[in-house]
């Protein structure tokens, strides 16, 4: 009878004791975030990183998961040289189980090697290079939420020709592997489309835009689309601003953001973003509400360009932890990713056998007073 008085021990600890005990015996999952987090577009990799943050703070708080989260970041300053070094700093914690990155695709296409030579998944919520997919870069653990820039480029094609209803386009790239892919796809099917294309590339981090902004004007293009990021999206605009172009000025998901408004002041009014990107503060969706409001009320500022999907990709690695019960190890997740089918707040989420996700949709937003408003999907807008 000398285990009577133990047992008697054990059910006389108080819930918050027991609490802790169960806690003690949970173990414990990293999820890693690689992107910008300082750097001249940090703000993207920003937005992703608290929507991260925001999911696991959630789960956790729920208290009905078999182990506790936490979250462990690595900024490669969305710069292709940091990204293998970023990487390895996640690779290198064992406790890390999956990656919500790389941000940015010339820091996926440099980092994703090693992840893969590591059997650790990294599932990114922005990085939209076509080419990073391609099955013969043998990047085995690689996923993505968003569509490539070939599904992007193929679409702000067609609105640039059949809803600006543009005869000419000037297409401008960064030489960055994000715009040189955007801008060939947008090239190739803007020929497709019977519109003249105007082509040119000025690297990323030029401080005068002047000289091609003068050339867009005199080029008698009727649109400018221009493939890159917010830093550079908006002294362009200035640039534009002092020129005689009056046609319609576009750009992609790289420049969605406020942060554009912000650099770019006035200049920055009129502008047109294509993105493969839902906008929860633009959606009606009780869900994208209480995102919103969550979001917000952790990060001290509101939701951004992918924040929505960042929070997905987490809560994705999430389910698939859930799936796996007690037996969690990086090649289980990998492997949980191909199957897993999670109904996120930007979309349901499946992956075909190449990582890339089923749903494909890609919408417009334009800075009105502004504040980037969301015009609709491209489909509905051509149709309409």
């Amino acid at each position: 009878m000398t285990g009577a008085p133990v047992l008697a021990g054990v059910l006389a600890l108080s819930p918050l004791a027991h609490a802790s005990a169960v806690a003690a015996d949970k173990p414990t999952y990293t999820i890693g975030f690689q992107g910008p987090l300082t750097g001249p577009n940090a703000q993207l990799g920003i937005n992703i990183d608290w929507g991260v943050k925001l999911a696991v703070q959630q789960a956790n708080a729920k208290g009905d998961l078999p182990f506790t989260l936490k979250v462990k970041e690595a900024d490669d300053q969305g710069d292709p040289a940091k990204g293998p070094t970023a990487a390895q700093q996640l690779i290198g914690d064992s406790s890390v189980i999956g990656v919500v990155g790389p941000t940015f695709s010339g820091a996926t296409k440099a980092a994703q090697p090693l992840f893969t030579q590591a059997n650790l998944a990294s599932v990114s919520a922005s990085a939209t290079a076509s080419t990073l997919t391609d099955p013969a870069n043998g990047f085995k653990t690689f996923f993505r939420v968003v569509p490539p820039d070939a599904v992007q480029g193929v679409a702000a094609a067609d609105y640039l020709a059949k809803v600006v209803m543009a005869k000419s386009v000037y297409v401008l790239d960064d030489k960055s592997d994000y715009g040189v892919g955007l801008a060939g796809n947008i090239k190739n099917q803007l020929a497709a489309d019977g519109t003249q294309v105007i082509s040119d590339s000025v690297a990323a981090g030029t401080n005068d835009y002047s000289a091609v902004a003068t050339k867009i004007a005199n080029s008698g293009a009727q649109a400018v689309y221009y493939a890159g990021y917010y830093a550079d999206a908006a002294p362009l605009a200035k640039s534009l601003q002092n020129t005689s172009f009056t046609g319609k000025a576009m750009s992609g998901d790289g420049t969605n953001d406020p942060k554009f408004i912000q650099l770019a002041g006035p200049a920055s009014e009129g502008w047109q973003m294509t993105c493969p990107c839902l906008s929860a503060a633009a959606s009606a969706d009780p869900a994208a509400k209480q995102f919103v409001n969550d979001y917000t009320a952790l990060a001290h500022q509101p939701p951004g360009t992918y924040s929505p999907e960042g929070f997905d990709v987490a809560n994705t690695y999430i389910q698939v932890l859930r799936s796996l019960g007690s037996d969690v190890n990086r090649q289980k997740v990998v492997e949980g990713l191909r199957t897993v089918d999670h109904q996120g707040l930007t979309k349901e989420i499946r992956f075909q056998p190449n990582g890339e996700v089923t749903e494909k949709t890609i919408y417009v937003y334009e800075v009105k007073n502004g504040q980037i408003t969301e015009l609709g999907t491209v489909d509905k807008l051509i149709a309409g």
